[in-house]
């Protein structure tokens, strides 16, 4: 028989079997990133989103980049209500979007950007976090120019 010849053939067959009927039954729904249902408790637990003179540098090379971090600090509370879909909550452990604004993350990845710029414009117009969690959820923000900011 072939498959003695060529045992990884086969397990790879029925890799490939798994993969694809557990992608069936997966439910997109339960596959939103990391987020907080409500505001913390404490602000000054957390980390502190990035501001000031740590704007600057080879990570900000674009105006756009500042914008960001300066409109996501106005509105960190609302950040840490949000998932981000860049999946950074995976990939590298972060529990919201406002995560994203702590470091450096925020100014490297246009999903970031463009959500905080999103949540900045929706929590102007009034939206709860909440409604623009529902929102980003549709991917709503992917129509931000962020080099219109």
């Amino acid at each position: 028989m072939k498959w003695v010849k060529h045992p990884w053939i086969l397990g790879l067959a029925v890799c490939a079997i798994t993969v694809a009927s557990y992608a069936q039954w997966s439910n997109p729904a339960d596959d939103i990133p990391a987020y907080h249902p409500s505001a913390p408790l404490k602000v000054s637990t957390l980390q502190p989103i990035l501001a000031g003179a740590k704007l600057t540098g080879p990570n900000f090379r674009y105006p756009w980049q500042v914008h960001v971090y300066q409109k996501a600090a106005k509105i960190g509370n609302v950040l840490y209500q949000l998932p981000c879909y860049c999946r950074c909550d995976r990939a590298l452990g972060h529990t919201s979007l406002r995560s994203c604004f702590e470091g450096l993350h925020g100014s490297e990845c246009s999903t970031c950007a463009k959500e905080g710029v999103f949540a900045y414009q929706q929590t102007r117009l009034g939206k709860t976090p909440a409604q623009i969690r529902a929102a980003i959820n549709r991917h709503e923000y992917e129509s931000i120019d962020l080099e219109k900011q």
